[in-house]
């Protein structure tokens, strides 16, 4: 599908101060009030909150997300309520989106006074204007939006969920048709659960019609604010939208290893409610997989095309902010940035070119001169290239620790060499067949080691892509700050990476070693690194000379790869409660949070983090 920039909404206000569209040219609220309408056409319309009651959530996706007075006037109704559903949904697209800053203004100068308190809180958590899906929690993670920035004919066919009422907001029919059309009302039947609801302050016999041949069925009731009529339905049938996983009242997990899949699949389900074992073969030999993994760098992909893991990493780079700012310190990321260095001096053209196309906020990437970006690294860097404002710097071994902590989970010494049917669930075996965790949902999250368990069980055959999955060494070096002049200000990446000082010295990676035996540290894949760093530095460093390889610090891991470099994440279709999180590659980092949220998210029946294309991309097969 050809790529489409977002174009931002622009603050203009009508002569009566009344916030208006020139694309569209008509207002964004109700003259009658913003308040007044939400209530009385998107939750009297849709039987709310009545129908929530008795519920353990509730589901909501509106068109039109505007400044969100209609989702702030939804979570109000929710926390008022004492019979409300423990978890509240909402999916919501926008094709012209505020920025940031917008948004805080105009909702401190139009938010209602029953909805000023929420108002804040969605302002804070307003995401960088770029396309696709954003998610924000709210209420400890009770209350999600999840945030469609674009085309909603687009984005529509593309949600993950399953919805029990639709909010279509909007611009008027005939001054923006394209949101009232039939495919996009066919888009939104097909995501209905059964008993799902519609309701709208439009009422135009056309939009009737295309309601009723979308499949709803609808009648005219009393409108609101001076409006003769609204329209409200419901679904005649239930939509093409997945259910969630079959899961037993216990919900109880059991995810096989501890490295960045397992954590972040811990934390995501822990914060749920469930209860998590995690099965640890590193702690076994004394010592977790990351151990003396100092620092490392999640960046995301830019590509002209804006493909698919350009969408997935940058969907991840979000996730891992929101999921892990809030850490004890070491574990939270540090954002300082990074400057991608371009591979050759000839693609400056070409560099400008993409991000003319994308179109993405100067405030979250830009192109920048040799000197600009040796400015902001504060080491002279070969060439010029981009700088991505949001490069965090991570510190693995404290990420994952604090991760397994945060989620309470019980973690457990023990090497997974198969898995066998148990009632509804699975049991987890050692090399002697010795029980070491059952569940009635297991989680394999431990790399290559994955296929060799499915192998082992009889069940990799279906799964042509996994049984491609091969481990990849690889090693880092930890540099004296001293002889880097104290390290780069932020991360330098492009052929390979340096990192700024954690304390122990600053990391510079990586090798790529295919058939290795075993993943080592050692003076050849040191000389590597090293020169990977000066080459990043312009083909030198002035204690370049002065390192040995082969003496310094390091560590040395595996990295699973499977073809495409793109991971294999969810249920095993031909084995029920068996979930595999594998092939996270060099980009562990980037997939652990959204990842962990994917899986959770399908197992407890949520709208999905991502576009179904993205996670059909990623399933196992």
């Amino acid at each position: 599908m050809t790529y489409v920039p977002l174009t931002p909404a622009m603050v203009e206000f009508d002569a009566d101060g009344k916030l208006v569209s020139s694309v569209y040219g008509d207002v964004y609220h109700s003259p009658s009030g913003a308040m007044g309408q939400a209530e009385y056409v998107f939750l009297r319309g849709n039987g709310l909150p009545e129908r929530w009651r008795g519920r353990a959530s509730f589901t909501v996706c509106e068109t039109g997300f505007g400044l969100g007075l209609n989702f702030l006037a939804l979570w109000k109704a929710w926390r008022d309520d004492p019979q409300r559903p423990a978890a509240l949904h909402v999916v919501a697209m926008e094709r012209h989106p505020f920025s940031r800053d917008d948004v805080g203004a105009l909702l401190a100068r139009h938010a209602p006074e029953p909805l000023s308190g929420l108002a804040p809180a969605l302002a804070a958590q307003w995401p960088a204007l770029l396309p696709g899906l954003h998610r924000l929690e709210f209420e400890n993670g009770a209350v999600t939006l999840t945030l469609g920035f674009g085309d909603a004919q687009v984005l529509a066919p593309r949600l993950g969920a399953r919805v029990d009422a639709f909010f279509l907001d909007g611009f008027a029919p005939e001054r923006n048709p394209q949101m009232w059309a039939p495919p996009l009302l066919r888009a939104l039947a097909g995501l209905a659960a059964p008993g799902a609801t519609v309701a709208t302050w439009a009422c135009t016999g056309e939009l009737r019609r295309n309601l009723d041949d979308a499949g709803f069925e609808v009648r005219r009731a009393p409108g609101y604010g001076g409006k003769w009529h609204m329209t409200v339905g419901q679904v005649r049938e239930a939509g093409r939208a997945a259910a969630p996983a079959a899961v037993s009242s216990e919900r109880h997990a059991v995810i096989v290893g501890a490295g960045l899949a397992g954590a972040g699949i811990a934390q995501a389900l822990a914060g749920r409610g469930w209860r998590v074992t995690v099965l640890d073969a590193g702690r076994m030999l004394g010592a977790p997989a990351h151990a003396g993994h100092v620092a490392a760098a999640l960046t995301p992909v830019l590509a002209r095309d804006d493909n698919a893991r350009a969408r997935l990493s940058r969907a991840g780079s979000e996730r891992a902010w929101a999921r892990w700012q809030g850490l004890p310190a070491g574990a939270a990321p540090r954002v300082c940035g990074t400057v991608q260095v371009e591979r050759d001096a000839g693609r400056s053209a070409a560099l400008a070119g993409t991000l003319a196309a994308l179109a993405f906020p100067e405030d979250w990437v830009r192109q920048v001169s040799r000197e600009e970006a040796s400015a902001l690294a504060g080491l002279p860097v070969a060439r010029g290239g981009v700088f991505f404002s949001q490069g965090m710097l991570v510190q693995p071994g404290l990420l994952i620790e604090a991760l397994l902590a945060a989620s309470g989970a019980a973690v457990l010494p023990g090497r997974a060499e198969r898995v066998s049917p148990a009632g509804q669930g699975w049991r987890v075996l050692d090399a002697s067949g010795v029980e070491l965790a059952r569940a009635d949902t297991v989680i394999l999250a431990n790399a290559a080691g994955a296929r060799d368990v499915l192998a082992a069980s009889g069940l990799l055959d279906p799964l042509a892509r996994v049984a491609q999955m091969h481990a990849l060494a690889g090693e880092v070096t930890l540099v004296p700050a001293s002889a880097l002049d104290g390290g780069p200000r932020c991360i330098v990446g492009g052929e390979g990476y340096l990192l700024p000082d954690v304390g122990a010295g600053c990391v510079v990676g990586s090798t790529y070693v295919h058939g290795a035996a075993e993943a080592k540290v050692g003076a050849e894949g040191q000389r590597v690194t090293l020169d990977k760093a000066a080459g990043l530095l312009g083909g030198h460093f002035p204690a370049y000379d002065a390192l040995v390889a082969g003496s310094l610090p390091g560590w040395a891991g595996w990295r699973a790869v499977l073809p495409g470099r793109l991971p294999a994440v969810g249920e095993l279709p031909h084995a029920p409660g068996l979930w595999l999180a594998t092939g996270y590659a060099s980009r562990g980092l980037s997939w652990s949070a959204l990842m962990g949220d994917l899986i959770a998210a399908r197992l407890m029946g949520e709208p999905l983090p991502l576009e179904t294309d993205l996670a059909q991309l990623v399933s196992p097969r």
